[in-house]
């Protein structure tokens, strides 16, 4: 660690409470790559956690930022906003007509589709019980430190929230035991994504939305990571057999900047009446400016279909590297989320990738998460894996 990083390091031990154990300072960012303090560069395959879905510094989004930040930096949503409608406009549009609510993180957006789903279960019996699902990831406020059934993430926070019970993931039958007279939806991502990089089977999906058809529930869907492209399709439900009837995104929504929403069926989107819900900052206009632009990016740079590529040439890479040791037991995952099941402990191989310049990170104690950004260009996945695999033979020892 060089003494400027050391200094910034002293800083957040002085001043900052101990929420996080970063450990390089960044200072730059272009494309999939980013400088460190210590003048040395990475190849980013976390993205600020699946954030940016552009890379660092898209010529499009940063003058989209800069232009609005010119005009109106925020204005509150006592006056109508144009960038929020137009925004509104091109999600309902690629959505098939779902409705929005902007709001500011995942967690946010989260907590206000389950507030969406109790409104909706009001005039059914009053149902408002949401199952979610052991391993999955909602976000950490409390009512979603609630809904997310991970002990480490609730210890701690009692008395949490009620109004959740839990279900194994890919386990239909756990779900039917779950349900009760008091269940009004069921929550999940369709892609875990802390939770350990595990996607949803189709047959899964489409079981649980057969028991949402069968006992008038909601299907909320959980797109914060996988949404906007992360898995090869704009939203993730398409490439599903199933529909939700509420979906959230936020991380790559604003190109880097807080912005979130939530996605409602018209029908329930109409039973939000003025007052009910509320965000400062939630729509705004420099935030809803690089969503546009992000939108247009993606579509411009067929971005989708490179994230099919893409996600086909890093995971065949690291398959390469499984055949040949036998620490890693699997690779899973969709589109440019994979994750690497290794034996021992994930960080050792994060921390390792990271000396190398590969910036990778966890999700879970045994997997290394892989969520580069959506343009990241074959040859830098050609470069990372060859540090990865470095990384991995002075691990554990050459490969076989």
């Amino acid at each position: 660690m060089s003494e400027k990083t050391k200094d910034i390091a002293n800083l957040y031990d002085l001043c900052l409470m101990h929420t996080y154990t970063p450990a390089v300072a960044l200072l730059e960012g272009h494309g999939s790559k980013v400088t460190g303090m210590d003048n040395m560069q990475y190849i980013d395959l976390t993205a600020g956690i699946a954030t940016l879905a552009c890379g660092h510094c898209h010529p499009k989004v940063t003058e989209a930022i800069v232009n609005q930040a010119k005009l109106l930096p925020h204005c509150s949503n006592l006056y109508y906003n144009p960038n929020m409608a137009l925004l509104g406009q091109r999600l309902s549009k690629l959505s098939g007509g779902y409705k929005a609510f902007f709001a500011n993180s995942g967690a946010e957006a989260n907590e206000n589709m389950v507030k969406i789903a109790r409104l909706w279960g009001k005039d059914k019996g009053g149902r408002y019980e949401v199952i979610t699902f052991n391993k999955g990831f909602h976000g950490r406020t409390l009512a979603m430190c609630a809904a997310t059934a991970q002990t480490k993430i609730q210890d701690g926070f009692d008395p949490l929230p009620t109004g959740f019970a839990y279900a194994d993931y890919n386990d239909l039958d756990s779900v039917k035991a779950a349900l009760s007279d008091r269940t009004v939806a069921i929550m999940l991502e369709p892609v875990q994504g802390e939770g350990g990089v595990i996607p949803a089977d189709p047959a899964f999906l489409q079981g649980v939305a057969d028991l949402c058809k069968e006992h008038d529930l909601l299907l909320l869907f959980d797109e914060i990571q996988t949404g906007m492209g992360r898995t090869g399709t704009l939203f993730a439900w398409e490439d599903t057999p199933v529909k939700p009837d509420l979906f959230t995104l936020a991380k790559a929504l604003g190109g880097g900047l807080p912005l979130s929403a939530v996605l409602a069926r018209p029908d329930i989107a109409d039973l939000v009446k003025p007052g009910m819900l509320g965000t400062t900052f939630g729509g705004n206009p420099c935030a809803c400016a690089a969503a546009l632009a992000v939108l247009d990016v993606i579509e411009e740079e067929k971005l989708l279909d490179h994230v099919k590529t893409a996600g086909a040439q890093l995971r065949e890479g690291l398959e390469a590297l499984a055949a040949v040791h036998p620490q890693i037991l699997d690779v899973r995952g969709k589109g440019l989320l994979l994750g690497m099941v290794v034996e021992g402990a994930a960080k050792d191989v994060v921390n390792a990738c990271r000396e190398l310049g590969a910036l990778c990170c966890t999700a879970g104690e045994h997997v290394v998460r892989f969520i580069p950004p959506l343009n990241i260009p074959e040859k830098d996945i050609a470069e990372a894996l060859d540090m990865i695999s470095d990384a991995l033979d002075q691990l554990w020892g050459d490969a076989e």
